[in-house]
């Protein structure tokens, strides 16, 4: 694929601020900004304080998960134990 030179990019730009205007920029830059970050939220991608966590305490995030949901499930299992010996 290729990649986007600095003369590229230098054309993109004034076609930009011929289209929208100088005043408009600032905006454009806003809007996309928000655009993305919202993607990465959505997308997981900008978890960087969830990984960085996970990483100090020696963990990966899917390991992490899989043992939240794991006691999740054992702690269910273990109420469902207490209601049946209950009703015999």
């Amino acid at each position: 694929m290729m990649g986007l030179g600095w003369q590229e990019l230098a054309i993109i730009l004034v076609i930009v601020i011929v289209i929208f205007g100088a005043g408009k920029l600032p905006e454009i830059g806003s809007g996309l900004g928000k655009g993305i970050r919202g993607f990465k939220e959505e997308s997981g991608i900008g978890d960087d304080k969830k990984s960085s966590d996970a990483i100090d305490q020696g963990r990966s995030q899917t390991a992490s998960t899989i043992t939240d949901t794991r006691t999740a499930v054992e702690e269910r299992v273990d109420r469902e134990k207490g209601t049946r010996a209950d009703e015999i």
